[in-house]
């Protein structure tokens, strides 16, 4: 029995439409592809509209008709692109801001094409090259020597041993001659282990792992960590970049929130009773404080912090606990000035004065307008000057 997990991975969480997809589409797939180019789209973006397996097919387990959920809030254009990039065995770069729901992207696509999106690289300050090529069990070394036994696989040396595809998070992060290490894997397709090249240790490709068919990398960066360590000119040219923006919707990205908040309160058994016009506002306060523009198009001071959905969705989520544990003691929207606090400080505490200019302009203005709700939060001002 697998013990309760906080997170489940994508292929996991979604295993029934996964397979549902396998049998749906048998169009051609690019070698080692769990699914079709089409059903990774159809996987990420949803299919609006219940999907039939074709006569005659069945899975057991797996409904004959079921909708396939959206999971992934954006253009399906940039999906797509990013689908033809994998498709080409080419390494694909998110880039965007912060929250921008670009590891999540990255995480859909490794389950959904190579049916496991757990192959892993953090990239830190502290990221080593043995993370990218390989290590050892020093315990094995010293006993025997250098074995095929006693060496580590990276999540890389595994992706390319299996083709699949590996995901390496904020490579921007890591050291440039880390980074470095990322070249020749994208060109050669190969890592060389001189270790084990005596002919008695090595394989049937001698000391070399070569990468099977449909091995690639997914990488993220944050736009803001660009000058953490620059990546050189060759390894940009080894992969395809595509920018992840933020959500250009109120309605899709209230959703989102509201989304995602529900799925957190249920992962711990409570219920979500926060009002949707609680939701729009909060959501419309963070696209506001984001843009420097309200929606009325009023100018608004920009925080250094980024104001992205996924602030939003812990906020969202904070309000839904603070109402199931303490239930009756106070609305959510009292709560939201203070939450709102929190996050435009995270960068620098200055940034709470910008906060009070959104107050005394774009919520004091709707308050004039005669909107209910914005009214009772130009009431809460006083908690932004405590």
């Amino acid at each position: 029995m697998t013990a309760p997990r906080q997170v489940e991975p994508a292929e996991d969480a979604h295993r029934e439409e996964l397979a549902f997809l396998a049998a749906y589409d048998s169009g051609p797939r690019p070698p080692g592809w769990r699914l079709t180019p089409r059903a990774v789209v159809t996987f990420v973006m949803g299919s609006g509209e219940p999907l039939a397996l074709p006569k005659g097919v069945s899975v057991d387990g797996v409904p004959s008709r079921l909708v396939i959920t959206p999971k992934f809030v954006g253009e399906r254009a940039l999906v797509e692109r990013a689908v033809v990039t994998l498709a080409g065995e080419r390494g694909l770069l998110l880039v965007g801001e912060p929250g921008t729901a670009k590891s999540m992207l990255s995480e859909l696509l490794a389950a959904a094409v190579s049916g496991s999106s757990q192959l892993v690289v953090q990239g830190t300050a502290g990221t080593t090259e043995d993370q990218l090529r390989y290590g050892w069990n020093y315990a094995l070394l010293l006993a025997e020597g250098p074995s095929p036994r006693a060496l580590v696989p990276s999540p890389v040396l595994t992706a390319m041993r299996g083709g699949g595809v590996v995901r390496v998070e904020e490579v921007t992060r890591c050291l440039p001659e880390v980074q470095d290490a990322l070249v020749s894997i994208l060109s050669d397709r190969r890592i060389a282990v001189p270790e084990l090249s005596a002919p008695e240790l090595a394989g049937p490709d001698g000391a070399t792992v070569h990468a099977a068919p449909g091995f690639t990398v997914i990488a993220t960066a944050n736009l803001r960590d660009r000058g953490v360590s620059e990546m050189s000119a060759a390894l940009k040219r080894r992969f395809n970049f595509e920018t992840v923006g933020p959500i250009g919707d109120l309605a899709a990205e209230t959703e989102l929130v509201r989304r995602q908040a529900v799925a957190a309160l249920d992962r711990v058994s409570a219920p979500f009773a926060v009002d949707d016009v609680v939701l729009e506002v909060l959501v419309t306060a963070f696209r506001d404080l984001r843009n420097g523009v309200s929606e009325e198009g009023w100018a608004v001071e920009r925080p250094s912090t980024v104001m992205s959905t996924a602030e939003a969705v812990s906020v969202a989520t904070s309000l839904g606990l603070a109402g199931a544990y303490f239930p009756g003691d106070r609305d959510p929207l009292s709560l939201l000035p203070g939450h709102l606090l929190g996050v435009v400080r995270k960068d620098d505490p200055s940034d709470a004065a910008r906060l009070l200019g959104y107050w005394d302009g774009a919520v004091r203005r709707r308050a004039e307008s005669g909107a209910r709700t914005w009214r009772r939060l130009w009431e809460l001002r006083d908690v932004l000057d405590a």
